[in-house]
């Protein structure tokens, strides 16, 4: 059996007739040249698309970035912020300490400073400000600034003999190195 009747005959049991624009051969190669370009048509606004959603997509993903990008400069301007503050309230905590250091005995006024230094370091503790450790440790620059180096008989070349005034550590950043006298 031949093509064309084949599809006469498909068509009769779908349609019960034929319609005449089968028949000629000249229709059904048009109607298949129309399916084609339909079929081009439908590839390019295919790939259009896929092209739009991965714009959108990087648009998207840069929108994130940016947002994260400006979430941690906040942040860390926050915390600069929080540390400036806290290294101007230190020469305070520092005349409190020499206070402290220098007090009379049995002096009432003396308790009450002691109460207020230990109430401002408790304070800074609770905000994350920590004191560098320097007395008798190695001498380090990034935590301590010397203003002396001299001759110490109990104390190794290169570590600390006395602290001059305290350091300080907000997070991982240092507010202030300790001043400290070194061993030679």
């Amino acid at each position: 059996m031949s093509e064309k009747k084949k599809h006469k005959q498909k068509a009769e049991e779908l349609n019960g007739t034929i319609p005449e624009a089968l028949e000629t051969p000249e229709i059904g190669e048009q109607a298949a040249e129309d399916v084609d370009a339909l079929k081009r048509q439908l590839e390019d606004a295919e790939a259009k698309l896929a092209e739009s959603v991965e714009g959108w997509q990087r648009s998207l993903a840069d929108f994130q970035n940016y947002k994260k990008r400006i979430e941690r400069d906040n942040e860390m301007m926050y915390v600069s912020m929080k540390g400036d503050i806290i290294k101007k309230v230190l020469p305070a905590l520092d005349d409190l300490e020499r206070a402290l250091q220098n007090r009379p005995a049995e002096d009432a006024w003396a308790n009450g400073i002691e109460l207020i230094t230990r109430k401002l370091q408790t304070i800074m503790e609770g905000e994350g400000v920590k004191r560098i450790e320097a007395e008798g440790m190695v001498f380090n620059p990034n935590f301590h600034e010397a203003i002396s180096h001299e001759p110490a008989e109990n104390v190794a070349s290169g570590h600390v003999i006395e602290v001059v005034q305290n350091g300080y550590m907000f997070g991982e950043r240092v507010i202030r190195p300790a001043l400290v006298r070194v061993a030679q």
